[in-house]
């Protein structure tokens, strides 16, 4: 008798350490699940690089201060609208997926995973589209994509850009999935760093091979090797 009291009070025991340490870990993975939704209010990195990136996009006039205030709603409720989300002026995981902002957790670890992501990506589209073009010629191929994303008349993502349909080459056969040199990943950073030697360009084409008519009336800004540059 006494031995199966002791039995059950053991295991009462264990039980009730489980519920304490299921209750103590709760609220982190309840925090979690939320860490990636940013609305008014809400501070932080994450906050500061939607501003810029708004900022960069012509949505918003405000100080990038990291500070989710009445201008940055209204300027994501403006970026909602013009791509086609939920107007709630709330930066959920799909509105922050179509800034190319991945996670919407305030750590700086997911904006470095954003950058990386968004940086590959560009090496393999230039890899695809320039490698056999100079270096300063292959930074300018980045540097188109880079001008679209800030552009209002192309989609805001390094994705959106890259794969907007009939947009490259090197997506429409395949060789966007290429592996890119190193060469390749240190013109997309340069890229991604502000460098463009095409002058503001958003358009490029090889003239002795491309067969669209009105590519030709584009306004040119540079030749660069077998590219010619236009706005």
């Amino acid at each position: 008798m006494k031995k199966s009291v002791k039995i059950l009070a053991m295991f009462l025991m264990v039980l009730s350490m489980s519920f304490i340490v299921y209750s103590y870990n709760a609220p982190a993975k309840v925090q979690s699940a939320y860490a990636i939704t940013l609305k008014q209010g809400t501070r932080g990195e994450t906050v500061k690089k939607m501003q810029q990136k708004l900022k960069n996009w012509g949505y918003y006039t405000g100080s990038v201060d990291g500070i989710y205030g009445a201008k940055t709603l209204a300027a994501v409720k403006y970026f909602q609208r013009k791509n086609k989300l939920v107007v709630d002026g709330i930066a959920g995981p799909k509105t922050l997926a179509a800034m190319g902002i991945n996670g919407g957790s305030s750590s700086s670890g997911s904006s470095g995973q954003t950058s990386n992501s968004d940086l590959n990506l560009l090496a393999r589209l230039i890899y695809g589209e320039a490698r056999g073009e100079s270096y300063v010629g292959q930074v300018a191929v980045g540097a188109v994509v880079m001008n679209r994303i800030k552009s209002s008349s192309f989609p805001n993502t390094m994705s959106g850009v890259i794969y907007q349909k009939y947009a490259f080459t090197a997506v429409a056969d395949g060789q966007i999935n290429l592996t890119p040199n190193a060469t390749a990943k240190k013109a997309a950073q340069d890229a991604m760093n502000g460098w463009d030697p095409t002058y503001g360009a958003l358009y490029y084409y090889n003239p002795k091979i491309a067969t669209s008519s009105w590519i030709f009336t584009r306004q040119t800004t540079v030749t660069i090797g077998n590219h010619v540059f236009a706005v």
